[in-house]
């Protein structure tokens, strides 16, 4: 673990270790809280890490480099109770900031999550809590899968042969984020061969795939200490690219923050996941 300074703070991340008898390794989500199923079929194995708090230093870190970037720019529709009114409110501002941002030839919103954290409340469809294991939400797989899935089958082939981006835009809502901020990876310190598991990711709907993260001493991780709702990040969730020098995709998870005021209101965010695409 590297030394701690002023500027950052220990958190406690839960890392990937692979199930005992050699399964494939499943998450199960937006299941029947009833169902005696288990959720996964693995463990995540705690450690604690120094998370630098970059504000002030934002620009060092960009969306080709470490695979995040920070940005200010107040959303015109902050009321993020309706989905059907968010779609149709908030997701053409944000494809239009993104676009604006990666020079994209073309954006495509596929869904979002709103996350209220309730104290003791587990994680199910309509009540979505803060994730708390290291993640990526794509693997390669499943980023080619989110294509055919979401786009006409007349245009997915054509697409596919260009580069596409897999980008979340992650915004705090109502208040800033102090409680259960978000960490993220910096890329360049992730081992892209050896650091991710890809796990199953099973619902009634489809099945999915992400990565989990196997724990490095060389990560190192970084956040923006009290995001407000005018700030915002772009998350690389999956990059097609054949640029060695480019980055991939983005480790990240939530975390307890020590040094977050007593007084912190429960964080609320919400995150958009967009498929984008370039000529």
């Amino acid at each position: 673990m590297p030394s701690a300074t002023l500027d950052t703070v220990p958190g406690t991340l839960f890392y990937f270790t692979p199930p005992a008898d050699g399964s494939e390794p499943y998450n199960r989500v937006n299941t029947d809280p009833t169902s005696t199923i288990p959720l996964s079929n693995w463990t995540p194995q705690k450690y604690t890490v120094h998370i630098e708090n970059v504000r002030g230093k934002e620009a060092l870190f960009t969306l080709d480099e470490a695979g995040f970037q920070y940005f200010k720019h107040p959303a015109r529709y902050t009321s993020f109770i309706d989905d059907d009114e968010i779609k149709a409110e908030y997701y053409p501002e944000s494809a239009d900031l993104i676009q604006k941002i990666t020079g994209a030839s073309r954006v495509v919103l596929f869904d979002h999550t709103i996350r209220r954290r309730i104290l003791g409340q587990v994680d199910m469809v309509g009540k979505r809590q803060p994730v708390k294991e290291v993640h990526v939400d794509q693997t390669a797989s499943s980023a080619i899968s989110r294509v055919h899935l979401h786009l006409p089958p007349s245009e997915a082939p054509e697409l596919l042969k260009h580069r596409f981006q897999i980008i979340n835009l992650w915004r705090p809502i109502s208040h800033p984020a102090f409680d259960m901020p978000l960490t993220l990876c910096d890329y360049r310190t992730v081992d892209k061969e050896n650091d991710l598991a890809a796990v199953a990711r099973i619902s009634p709907e489809r099945r999915g795939e992400t990565y989990r993260v196997k724990y490095n001493p060389q990560h190192r991780w970084k956040y923006l200490k009290g995001m407000t709702p005018e700030e915002f990040v772009l998350i690389k969730c999956f990059d097609s690219t054949k640029d060695s020098g480019v980055s991939i995709f983005t480790p990240h998870t939530a975390f307890l923050d020590p040094s977050a005021p007593e007084d912190t209101l429960p964080r609320e965010s919400i995150e958009l996941r967009a498929l984008v695409f370039y000529d």
